[in-house]
Formats: C-alpha cells, structure tokens, sequence
C-alpha cells in the first residue's frame, strides 16, 4: 500500500474572517455574520484542498476559535464563554516570541461542551467529495480549566476528570457518527509539559504520564477497529510562527507516548535538526500491537511555521530516509503542526495570513506528490 498522508487540522485563516472574530468580540458584527464569513473561508479550504489532492479534507479550523478551545467559547476572547468558566485561567503556552495563549477557568461544575466538532463535519461532508477528517481537543488539555492546587467547592477535581472524558468521548463518537472517517487528537501539551517554564506553573508538575494515563481512559473506550482511525497529534506549538518547546529534548516525550492506545500519530519532524534521532526513536518507541491495533507513524515532513515550500523531492528523500527506522508498513507523512491552530494568528514570517493560505497549498500539494515519489522508491 502506497505511503498514507493526512494533515494536521488547521489552516491559515483569511484576514478578513481573522478581523470578523475581532468584530464579534466588539459588538459590531452578530455571531451569525460571522458564522457566514466562517462558513465562506471553510468551503474554500475544502475546494483548495481538493486540488491538492490531500487524502481527507477539512475545514481548515475555519469555524473553531481554537484547536483548544472550540468547544467552549467562541472568540479567544471569550466572547461565548461556556457556563462554570471565566476568562481568566492559567496559561497553556508562553511562546519563544514572547506571547502568550490563556486558558478559561473553571469556577464550578458539572463541565460540559457547548459545540462538539461533529457540527464542523456536519457541514464539511456537505461540501467535500472526498473523505472527511476533524481533529478534537484531548481531555489533558481541558484538565488544565481546573485550578492547578485549591479544589473548587462542590466539585472536586475527579469528577471534573469523570465529565471531561465524558465530554471528549462524546465528541469523538459524534464525530464518527456524523461521518468523519478519522478522528485526531490534538497533544501539543505533551512536549510542553517537560518544560518546567517557572512563569507557567503547571508545566513544573511532571505531568506527561498523568497526561497520557487520562487519555487513554477515553481512548480506551473505544474497539480496536475504532482505534484504528483515531490518532494523536504531537508539536512543541505553533502560533504567529512562533514555538512555545521545541527545546525541550524529544525524546523525553516519544518514549512515552506511544502508550497511548491509537492507531496512528501525525508527528512533528520537519523543523527538528536532528531528524535522524527522531525516526529512531519512532521506530524503536512505536508499536505494532497497541490494544489490536497497529501504530502508523505519520512524519512530520512540511515545516508550517516557514514560508519556504519544501520541494516533493525533499519529502521524498525524508520518508525514504525514515524508512530505513520506521517499518514502510507503518510509515505515514504530515505536517508538523497545523498551519494557524488560533484564530487570531497573523503569520508574522510569512508576511500576511493570505499569503500563508496561499502557501500551505502549495506545500500540501507537495507532501502529498512527495509521498507518492517516496512509495514508488520504496517500491510500496
């Protein structure tokens, strides 16, 4: 079987739906105009990303806040907040430029989803005629609502963890039910959480394995043939062309987080200088049996936060590379990250957030034509 290929989730935004979010939060735009700017900038993600011949299509995170936050507010500013949350929670990331990205708070229970992401498929299969894919947000990222010593009265911290699988298992099922073909899940906070950042608290708790036990409470509910199409996602950040771990040693996270039970995972490589040591400790980590199901290990091979378009050559030439530690059979390609994860992200590097658009088309195109060149070599 040919290389598999699959993108992350997200896509650079158009300014003009990047300045309707900003809109709402300002009172001069209703949400509905700018659900109709949102539904525009998805249908040209999803027709774009067809020429390119991508394997599953989505919508770009077009109508998402957030890959964090979608299901509880809707603008990173808090306009649409969820019910038992305040705007003023912890921080998830401090970024090398020296931005932050800030979490809600959660002031009370029960917690619960105000949009699950099965409403982007929904609409998505509406459009594509090729299979659809949506990426969702972990329960170890919405662990970090809850505050990080004092307990909240009324609502210990169990239950809160008891209703965030809940509500993460629901969105994945919805997600399949409303015919996404794969589900991933999105775990930047992996490599993060061996920073220990003293301006970022919860990042000094040692929290990977409570991360990857709490995950897999949710993934583990789910058959093997289920778990065969549903992935985790792994990057040290991606916003405003900026990184929030990518110094954090990689190996610190890759041998631990194949014990998650998925069948795949779209892993960051591209932008790390030691390829090599990456597709080492995939092949060595990775598993062929995970629960029943086989771990396909999609590389990183497009670095979203640069400008500059790899060649399909040069994707070739990384799979082929990778190959030579990762068993073909479970050899995939990806992005490292997905190309605007916030819906506020200007794209600094590139020198506007249209230009991005523009470019991640193209460097799509030449993953998928890479992956195709490095399957003939490889003779698969």
């Amino acid at each position: 079987m040919p290389i598999p290929t699959e993108l992350v989730g997200s896509l650079p935004r158009p300014e003009k739906l990047q300045n309707a979010y900003e809109d709402l939060d300002q009172g001069k735009i209703t949400f509905e105009e700018l659900q109709n700017l949102q539904d525009e900038a998805a249908k040209d993600s999803i027709e774009r990303l067809e020429q390119t011949g991508e394997t599953y299509l989505t919508d770009g995170e077009q109508r998402e806040s957030s890959f964090a936050t979608y299901p509880i507010t809707d603008t990173l500013a808090g306009t649409g907040l969820a019910d038992n949350l305040a705007g003023d929670g912890q921080f998830f990331a401090i970024f090398d430029d020296g931005h932050h990205r800030q979490l809600p708070r959660l002031t009370g229970g029960p917690f619960r989803y105000k949009t699950f992401a099965s409403e982007f498929v929904q609409k998505n299969k509406e459009i594509a005629t090729k299979p659809v894919k949506q990426a969702v947000i972990s329960p170890s990222m919405m662990m970090l609502l809850y505050p990080l010593e004092e307990e909240i009265e009324g609502y210990p911290r169990e239950q809160f963890l008891d209703d965030v699988c809940d509500e993460v298992e629901k969105d994945i099922r919805q997600c399949f039910d409303a015919g996404a073909e794969r589900v991933s899940i999105d775990f930047t906070e992996g490599r993060l959480a061996n920073k220990n950042d003293s301006r970022n608290p919860w990042t000094g708790k040692d929290m990977l394995q409570e991360f990857i036990d709490l995950n897999n409470r949710v993934i583990d509910r789910f058959s093997p043939e289920e778990r065969r199409n549903m992935g985790i996602h792994t990057c040290p950040g991606g916003d405003n062309d900026s990184v929030h771990s990518k110094e954090v040693p990689y190996e610190k996270l890759l041998t631990k987080m194949f014990q998650l039970n998925v069948g795949y995972f779209l892993i960051q490589c591209a932008s790390e200088e030691d390829k090599e040591t990456v597709y080492k400790l995939v092949g060595e980590n990775s598993r062929d049996d995970a629960n029943g199901v086989p771990q396909v290990c999609f590389i990183g091979v497009i670095n979203p936060l640069s400008p500059d378009v790899e060649t399909a050559e040069e994707v070739r030439d990384r799979l082929v590379a990778a190959a030579k530690h990762i068993p073909v059979e479970r050899l995939g390609a990806t992005d490292d990250c997905g190309f605007s994860p916030f819906s506020r992200d200007l794209k600094p590097a590139h020198g506007s957030p249209d230009f991005a658009r523009d470019v991640a088309m193209q460097k799509i195109a030449n993953r998928v034509e890479g992956a195709r060149m490095a399957s003939e070599e490889l003779g698969v």
